[in-house]
């Protein structure tokens, strides 16, 4: 019963790592007004009618902090890259030179890095969220568990365990955001 019970606090704390990993990837998205590569991760592309990672028929880099260019494999996926960049509705204008596409960043006026600030708390949130959902199905886990025989001193130091890895994964969502939130403003 043992093993079982640390199993129950390895799949939270399984799940509470999906949830930061998660929140990283979506932070990435987020634009600080320096072009970045992430910008455009799981931008979805037709490659001959298959909807396709922009990275898997491009390579995207930056020229400068205000320029991401965009060089694909084929050139005549150039318009089908275009196309999805509009679709995405990104606020961003693809401009295509026959050879590349070019992406200039416009700076961030105050009111859109508020937004872009509030957006990152939001998936705060929600990463915290989901690293509480973790938290109670392991907690539920472990009172089953004391109810079907396990010590409940044992039991009860899981529980801690279980909290200590919540608090600290919630530590972590603050901070992730805290930096975004500085990166954002910073101009």
């Amino acid at each position: 019963m043992q093993e079982e019970v640390d199993f129950y606090v390895e799949a939270a704390k399984e799940g509470m790592d999906k949830a930061i990993e998660h929140l990283q990837q979506e932070l990435a998205k987020i634009r600080a007004g320096k072009a970045s590569p992430g910008m455009l991760a799981g931008l979805m592309v037709s490659y001959y009618g298959t909807p396709t990672p922009l990275n898997q028929v491009a390579n995207v880099s930056t020229s400068d902090s205000r320029t991401l260019v965009i060089q694909p494999w084929e050139k005549s996926m150039l318009a089908a890259i275009e196309k999805s960049i509009f679709e995405a509705n990104l606020g961003i204008t693809p401009q295509n030179n026959g050879e590349v596409v070019h992406i200039n960043v416009p700076p961030l006026t105050e009111e859109r890095r508020k937004e872009m600030v509030k957006r990152s708390k939001g998936l705060g949130e929600d990463a915290k969220v989901s690293i509480r959902s973790s938290r109670r199905e392991a907690m539920d886990l472990i009172k089953k568990a004391i109810k079907d025989g396990f010590p409940e001193d044992a039991g009860k130091r899981k529980e801690d365990e279980v909290q200590n890895l919540t608090n600290k994964y919630g530590e972590k969502v603050d901070q992730l955001i805290e930096a975004k939130e500085k990166e954002i403003m910073t101009i």
